[in-house]
């Protein structure tokens, strides 16, 4: 970790030069002056998703029609698209397929999980994740009935929650309000050692950490295509299924695009082998066709650079922080030490909202999250280090002067 005192601006554009990941940037489109630091609630756009979406409706549908299902492979999209992810969370590219929303995927895995352990009624989920993870538990639990139950549970008191009736446990593998990244290797172990199955939600880890669902032996995980992945807003979702479990999983939503034979159109649904029975609507290959375009910023990124660069903008951010703002009302959010910490900083201010209005006015673009939580988040293939100095000079001029009182930053909008 750098000695705040040592750190300068200068020092950050040397670390720049040095960092094996610096020519990925090229790879996107970042507006000019812009400090970006939100791609954990959308990725930017990459230039190669640019191009192939004009291709994509230009020359492959507006040229070839329906012609594109066979001659550009639309149909193969997503378990194309799943195998370019697999990469990224560790697992083969046989295990996981994109398609539909996380929220979806993440239902369809839960009901599956309970399927899969007979006589056991009870969905564990993890009392702070994000809200839609344990509403769609609870949604699940609701239509089963009783004896079926949900519980809710810190990731610290797993021991205490899961037992001999769990059938599930649904973790979020990184916070998304403070940024703690879960032990998944752990965890996972202790929740199977129980008889239970684990599912991960990876929405806020995937593309930004060096995730290993295999070398963990997780059994189901899923994550979504448009924050780290860089998808665009509302790219389709994923799905993972460990490979000696998916000829075993029965989806709630048998589609067509799930069924062995979808062309033959029969009234009697039969799976399609491994985790292309997830599937279950035609696949939007607009979306998925850019998300396809999106992942190959990737190609040739060590996910050791990508994780090592990770944890070192977020120790210098939060040692700029402490250096340059103490006395201004800021109380640290997230965990200091960056092996238990995922791709984001955050920041407790009491008027958190107006701050971050103020800075995304002076062009360093964070989010907010309630009470007073403001978040920045660190992707490793287009963030600098000279940007993280750049931010948190801004952050300290505005709780200096008090800008953040202006009546235009404290106005809330609808998407904060």
């Amino acid at each position: 970790m750098p000695m705040a005192e040592s750190m300068s601006r200068s020092r950050m554009e040397g670390e720049d030069r040095q960092d094996p990941l610096a020519e990925v940037r090229g790879r996107f489109v970042i507006p000019q002056g812009l400090r970006y630091f939100d791609g954990n609630s959308l990725g930017p756009l990459t230039h190669g998703a640019r191009e192939r979406l004009l291709r994509v409706m230009d020359v492959e549908w507006g040229q070839d029609l329906i012609a594109g299902w066979n001659d550009h492979s639309w149909i193969e999209l997503p378990r194309r698209v799943g195998a370019k992810i697999a990469r990224l969370v560790g697992a083969q590219d046989d295990e996981v397929v994109s398609c539909d929303s996380t929220s979806v995927n993440l239902y369809k895995l839960l009901a599956a999980a309970v399927n899969l352990r007979p006589g056991r009624r009870t969905v564990v989920c993890q009392a702070d994740h994000f809200p839609t993870d344990i509403y769609l538990a609870r949604g699940l639990v609701e239509l089963l009935g009783e004896p079926h139950r949900l519980v809710l549970a810190d990731p610290d008191d797993l021991d205490d929650a899961v037992d001999d009736d769990t059938a599930v446990v649904c973790l979020g593998h990184v916070d998304f309000r403070n940024g703690r990244l879960l032990d998944m290797g752990e965890l996972t172990r202790r929740i199977q050692d129980r008889g239970a199955l684990t599912l991960w939600d990876l929405s806020h880890s995937a593309g930004a950490l060096d995730v290993r669902l295999g070398e963990h032996g997780v059994d189901m995980a899923v994550g979504c295509g448009y924050k780290f992945l860089n998808g665009g807003p509302g790219a389709p979702a994923f799905a993972y299924v460990r490979r000696d479990l998916q000829d075993r999983v029965r989806t709630p939503l048998p589609g067509w695009l799930g069924h062995r034979d979808p062309f033959a159109f029969d009234v009697e649904y039969v799976p399609a082998d491994g985790v292309g029975r997830l599937v279950c609507g035609t696949p939007p290959i607009l979306a998925m066709a850019t998300l396809d375009a999106a992942l190959d910023a990737f190609d040739g990124v060590d996910l050791g650079d990508l994780r090592r660069k990770s944890v070192a903008l977020g120790d210098h951010f939060l040692s700029l922080v402490e250096a340059r703002c103490g006395g201004l009302g800021l109380e640290l959010a997230c965990p200091r030490d960056g092996a238990e910490r995922g791709s984001q900083v955050c920041l407790r201010h009491r008027e958190g909202y107006g701050v971050m209005q103020a800075l995304i006015h002076r062009r360093v673009v964070g989010d907010f999250r309630p009470p007073d939580v403001m978040r920045f988040g660190l992707c490793p293939l287009y963030t600098r280090f000279v940007d993280v100095w750049d931010a948190v000079e801004s952050l300290r001029d505005i709780l200096a002067t008090g800008a953040w009182r202006d009546e235009r930053f404290r106005r809330r909008g609808v998407v904060t």
